[in-house]
C-alpha cells in the first residue's frame, strides 16, 4: 500500500496555492469534511453524532449518490450542514482527460448545487484546477487525514490521526461511506468530545450552503 501522509506537507499548499488547504481564524475552529455519501445509515448516523454535538460540517457528494439518495440529501441541508461536488462518479483526475473530468463535473452539478469542489483522491491536474476555478469554483483540499477508509488501522489509530494534528482553521476528512463506517463510527464522536472540551467549535466550510 502507498503511504498516505495524515497532515498534508507544508510543500503541497504552496505548488498548488490556488487551492484551498486551511482556513486561517482568529477563533478555535476546525471544519470536519465528509467524503464519498450521501450513504443510508451512515449519513443518518453521521448527522446525527453531528447533531449531539450542536457541530456543523460540510459533505462533499457523489452525484450519483445524491440522485440515488435525494431525501438523505437534502437532510444534510436542512440540518444546516455545508455541501460540495465530489464529482458524479468519483472519477480520478490523473486517470481522466481534460474534458471528461470538467463534464463529470458539471454532470455532479445537475444534483448538487455549490460551488465548493474536492476532487476525489485528491487527484487533480493544474489545468484541471485553473479550469474550475475560472468556472467560479473553490477547490476545497485537506490539512488532515483521518484514513479511515484504510482497513489496516485500528479504530483508535484513526481518532488518534485527527486529535494528534489537528488545530486551529485546519479541514479534516472523514467518509461518510460503508468502506470507512468501522473506523468512522469510533473515531467521530471521540474527535467531537476531545475538541469540544478543549473550547473548539465545528463549522462548515464558508460558501458551501445549497
Amino acid at each position: 500500500m502507498n503511504f498516505v501522509p495524515v497532515k498534508m506537507p507544508a510543500l503541497f499548499t504552496h505548488v498548488f496555492p490556488n487551492l484551498v488547504w486551511h482556513i486561517p481564524s482568529s477563533e478555535r475552529v476546525i471544519y470536519l469534511t465528509f467524503d464519498d455519501g450521501p450513504t443510508p445509515e451512515i449519513t443518518d448516523w453521521t448527522l446525527k453524532v453531528l447533531d449531539d454535538y450542536n457541530a456543523k460540517a460540510t459533505f462533499f457528494c457523489i452525484g450519483k449518490n445524491v440522485k440515488s439518495h435525494p431525501a438523505l440529501f437534502s437532510k444534510i441541508s436542512t440540518g444546516g450542514h455545508g455541501i460540495g461536488n465530489h464529482t458524479f462518479n468519483h472519477i480520478k483526475g490523473w486517470k481522466s482527460s481534460h474534458q471528461d473530468y470538467l463534464d463529470n463535473v458539471s454532470k455532479a452539478s445537475e444534483y448538487i448545487n455549490s460551488k465548493l469542489f474536492r476532487p476525489p483522491y485528491g487527484q487533480i491536474r493544474p489545468k484541471q484546477a485553473a479550469a474550475l476555478v475560472k468556472k467560479g469554483y473553490r477547490v476545497i483540499m485537506w490539512n488532515i487525514l483521518s484514513l479511515d477508509w484504510d482497513a489496516s488501522i485500528s479504530k483508535e489509530k484513526c481518532a488518534e490521526n485527527v486529535i494528534k494534528n489537528s488545530q486551529s482553521g485546519d479541514i479534516i476528512v472523514f467518509h461518510d461511506s460503508l468502506k470507512a463506517a468501522t473506523n468512522l463510527r469510533y473515531a467521530l464522536p471521540k474527535v467531537l468530545q476531545y475538541f469540544s472540551e478543549e473550547g473548539f467549535k465545528f463549522r462548515r466550510i464558508p460558501g458551501s450552503i445549497q
